[in-house]
């Protein structure tokens, strides 16, 4: 292995195979399995220990992670959960009856859910790249969520699904128009 990208590419194939076998793992859980492939405990450290391609910034930004601000846990899981299709990674609580912060995926699309305060503030927008727009719109009209009907639109060279949650953040997903 010769630098980030032989790893991350190991993980992407191993995730391939894996779900054509109806097991989904998430991208890190797949870094973490080829860190522990070569010996060691965890991706951090065989980060680390991978060094650039001669000429290669040792600068590399991996992956964003939006923090999405919520108020009701209820409401977050019926609109991103029931109707956007993700799945609940991990959930975490300081403690009985604290705010809520949670990972939630679908596919390589990681969102943070958060009821902390200061964690973000409602009303923002995040953008998401993606191939498929029109299905992914059909599916979730499809889906007849009372609160929401996205439409499909066009708009310089791309397709656009914006959704909007139960807290007024905004998603838009784009899809370049390749043409």
């Amino acid at each position: 292995m010769r630098d980030h990208r032989d790893a991350k590419a190991m993980a992407k194939t191993l995730r391939e195979v894996l779900a054509a076998r109806d097991i989904s793992i998430t991208h890190s859980e797949a870094l973490e399995i080829v860190a522990r492939q070569f010996g060691l405990a965890n991706w951090n450290i065989l980060s680390a220990q991978l060094e650039p391609r001669a000429g290669e910034s040792p600068i590399a930004f991996e992956r964003t992670v939006p923090i999405v601000r919520i108020f009701d846990v209820a409401k977050a899981h019926e609109f991103y959960l029931g109707f956007l299709g993700f799945s609940v990674d991990w959930e975490h609580r300081y403690g009985e009856n604290f705010p809520l912060y949670t990972q939630v995926s679908r596919g390589s699309l990681q969102l943070h859910l958060s009821e902390h305060a200061g964690d973000a503030t409602p009303g923002g927008t995040t953008v998401v790249y993606m191939k498929g727009a029109r299905a992914f719109q059909k599916e979730l009209i499809d889906k007849e969520y009372r609160y929401m009907k996205p439409g499909l639109e066009e708009v310089d060279g791309r397709l656009e699904v914006t959704v909007t949650d139960p807290f007024n953040n905004r998603i838009r997903f784009m899809e370049i128009i390749e043409g």
